[in-house]
This record gives C-alpha cells, sequence and structure tokens, in this order.
C-alpha cells in the first residue's frame, strides 16, 4: 500500500527550480500538448497491446517501437545486443544523462488473446496496462518535448526495455547498464498510478530445484527413492521458514513439475522457489537457510530407502538486486515536487521489484513511476485499463525529467553528473 507523505517537503533549491518550470511558457505549452494528446497515446496503447511481446519473445514489439522512436526524431534510435531499443534527445551536453524507459515484455505466452475491448469506459487486454501503458506514455513526452520546442541542458535517452517480467530477470536493463556506464539517473515508466513515487527496490532471488533419481514401476521397484517424495518434503521444510516482517521478507514455492503416472516412482521432480527481501542480507539469510533445507530433504529421502542414487540440482533463476536510496535524494524530491505541481498527491510507494533495481544496485538515482490511469487485474487475461485523467501520468514524468535535467536557459539540473567509474 502506498504511503501518503503529508509531513514531507522538498528543498527550497528544488522548490525554486519547480517555480521556474512551472512559470517557463515552453514548458506550460508542453503540459498543455499532454492533455490534448491523451487520445493519441491511447490509441498508441491500444496499438501496443496488440503487438505480441511473450517473455523472451520481444522482438516484433521492439522493432515497431524502434520504427516510432526513429519517426520521433530520436537521435542514434537503434536496437542493442539484447533487444533493447532506445534513441537520445539530445540536450546542450551540459547536464546530467538520464534514461527513461518501459518495459517491452508481458507475462503472457504466446498464443494468447490480446485483442483490446472496451466496456463501459474501461479498456480490456492482457497486458494494456502493464506495461503498454508505459511505452505510450514515453511516445507522448517525447511529442510534447517536440511540439513545445524544449531544449534541456541535460541528454535524455528513451527506449523500451526487454525481459522485466518473470523469469526474464531483469536482462534487458542488465545489458544497458553494462553497456552504457555514463548513465546518471533513471526512470522506468511502469504501470498506471500518477501519484505513486518508488523510489526503493526489493531484491528477489529465484531457483529451479530439480530432484533426480532412477523412477521404476510404483510396485515392483517400491523401495527406491522418489523424486517427488523428496520435493513434498522439502516444501513442507520451507513451508515452517521464519522470516521477519520488517524489513518485508518472503517466499513461496511458485511452481512444481514432475511424475510420470499414478503407478510410477517419480524419477524427477522440480519446483521454482522465489524469495524476496527489502533487506539484502536477510536475503541472504533466507536463501542459506532454504537451500539447506532443501538438500537435508534429499538426503532424508535417501536414508528413508537406505540409498545414496537420488540427488538435487539448484539452479538460479533470478537474481534481482535490492536497492536503497534516501527519501530526500533529489531525483526523489523531483518527483514529489512536479506530483505537487500537477495539483496532485504524492504517494511514497513502499519498496517494489521492478526495473529500477539495477541501477539502484548500482548507486544510480532511480525512480519508478506510473503512466496514468487507473488499472486492475494486472497479469490475468482480465487486465483492464481506465483512462479518466491518464494524461496526468505522462505531465508527471515530464516535469520530473525536467527537474532532473535542466532547461537550456534554467533552471540548471537539479540531477548531478556521476563520477564514472
Amino acid at each position: 500500500m502506498a504511503i501518503v507523505q503529508t509531513s514531507y517537503s522538498v528543498s527550497s533549491e528544488v522548490q525554486g527550480v519547480y517555480d521556474q518550470l512551472t512559470s517557463s511558457e515552453q514548458v506550460r505549452q508542453a503540459l498543455d500538448f499532454l492533455r490534448s494528446d491523451a487520445d493519441a497515446t491511447l490509441a498508441d496503447q491500444k496499438i501496443i497491446t496488440e503487438i505480441p511481446a511473450p517473455p523472451f519473445q520481444e522482438q516484433e514489439r521492439a522493432a515497431y517501437y524502434l520504427q516510432r522512436l526513429t519517426e520521433l526524431g530520436l537521435q542514434d534510435a537503434a536496437m542493442d545486443s539484447e533487444g533493447n531499443v532506445m534513441g537520445v534527445y539530445k540536450g546542450r551536453g551540459v547536464g546530467p544523462t538520464v534514461f527513461v524507459s518501459a518495459h517491452l515484455d508481458t507475462v503472457f505466452p504466446a498464443g494468447t488473446a490480446i485483442s483490446v475491448t472496451e466496456k463501459n469506459g474501461r479498456l480490456y487486454a492482457p497486458g494494456i496496462s502493464d506495461d503498454a501503458r508505459g511505452l505510450a506514455t514515453i511516445l507522448s513526452v517525447i511529442r510534447a518535448l517536440r511540439a513545445a520546442g524544449i531544449e534541456t541542458a541535460g541528454d535524455i535517452v528513451f527506449g523500451g526495455d526487454v525481459g522485466e517480467e518473470g523469469l526474464g530477470d531483469l536482462r534487458g536493463v542488465k545489458a544497458f547498464f553494462r553497456d552504457n556506464p555514463d548513465i546518471d539517473g533513471f526512470i522506468t515508466v511502469d504501470g498506471t498510478s500518477h501519484g505513486i513515487i518508488t523510489y526503493l527496490a526489493t531484491g528477489s532471488r529465484r531457483f529451479e530445484v530439480t530432484y533426480q533419481g532412477s523412477g521404476g514401476h510404483s510396485f515392483k521397484e517400491f523401495g527406491i527413492p522418489s523424486a517427488i517424495h523428496a520435493l513434498g518434503r522439502a516444501i513442507a521444510k520451507i513451508a515452517e521458514l521464519t522470516v521477519p516482517q520488517q524489513p518485508k521478507t518472503t517466499f513461496t514455492v511458485g511452481t512444481i513439475t514432475g511424475g510420470t503416472s499414478v503407478n510410477s516412482i517419480a524419477a524427477m521432480a522440480s519446483m521454482l522457489v522465489d524469495m524476496r527481501s527489502d533487506s539484502p542480507e536477510e536475503l541472504r539469510k533466507l536463501e542459506e537457510a532454504l537451500l539447506v533445507l532443501v538438500r537435508e530433504a534429499n538426503d532424508e529421502e535417501n536414508a528413508r530407502w537406505n540409498s545414496q542414487e537420488l540427488t538435487v540440482e539448484l539452479k538460479l533463476v533470478g537474481d534481482r538486486p535490492a536497492g536503497q536510496q534516501s527519501v530526500d535524494a533529489p531525483i526523489v524530491q523531483a518527483a514529489y515536487a512536479a506530483t505537487v505541481a500537477l495539483g496532485e498527491t504524492p504517494e511514497l510507494s513502499p519498496a517494489s521489484s521492478t526495473d529500477a533495481n539495477l541501477p539502484l544496485s548500482l548507486g544510480i538515482p532511480s525512480l519508478r513511476l506510473g503512466g496514468g490511469g487507473v488499472d486492475g487485474k494486472n497479469h490475468s487475461p482480465e487486465e483492464w485499463f481506465d483512462p479518466t485523467n491518464a494524461y496526468l501520468g505522462p505531465q508527471k514524468v515530464l516535469l520530473t525529467l525536467l527537474g532532473l535535467v535542466g532547461l537550456a536557459g534554467g533552471p540548471q539540473p537539479l540531477l548531478s553528473v556521476r563520477k564514472k567509474r
């Protein structure tokens, strides 16, 4: 649940920057443009939703998005080796460089019906909000910058990244920040609510655990270890783990597979385990404890039948680092001031897991901002989007960005150029 910070206040420097921005004729033109552009943004959102982007198969949507970035006049528009697409809105080159991205992938497998339908003012389709809204918002922000003729002090890299969902394991942003060390700040536009500011990152570790034995007939070979029985022992042990409520730490066995038939001793059984925490230390402790239990279950199943044949294999399939930054960091204050300037109530969200995890873990100021509107049933076939006042999302992203990179004629950027390693 988001936390409304009624006692939060920004510094006089930040307030001064936003006083200048909101009094700028060009900035006001850009904000007015975004409101008038709401229908075009929604049309983009529908088009993007209906281009399939299953996990690890984002190529078709990426190609379309690259075409759009190119048509909008971004410089050096390209697709990288991982499948991310991006282009540069060049400033004066006298300020920081900020990367603004939305993720291209969805959680839905190939073949999922993704046609958009409308009912009672809501749009329905898998992925309509997460993250077709973020991708459409970015296109609208670029159009607004162009329409108002805004020249920024720093550069803005706009893009779409792959591999945010599920077992994608943030492969898109991992590749981007590996290959682009000169980025000074990052904003992921993910989801909807224009009021929420997510500035902390929940870390996660995910394992595929596989038990393997010889297997056999349930009657003739009775007396040998069962991979499924070992899996059951492990799940029972994991279910009894205790974790702290604060910092929030969680675990779950998400899926299980294995076995051959009802009258077979299972030769193979596996599970996917997800562990999360806002604290890197608590996540490490949880992982160590859980992996001990997984191995104990294997030993106990072997001992039950006086055998050594059953083995267990552990494969790391997800590693999203946790990340922290001060609630008073300039990037957080900028987003807060931008929200207030639009007459809205900012909400500082608890930590979550987004593309911002990776840069935050590297010490790069980062945020997750919503693209506007209201959503529901995310990650389900009944996902929906309500476009009421959705233009506030692009307006907030734009105002936050301008505070961070500054304008060519002032105000100066709030975000510093980092010392590069």
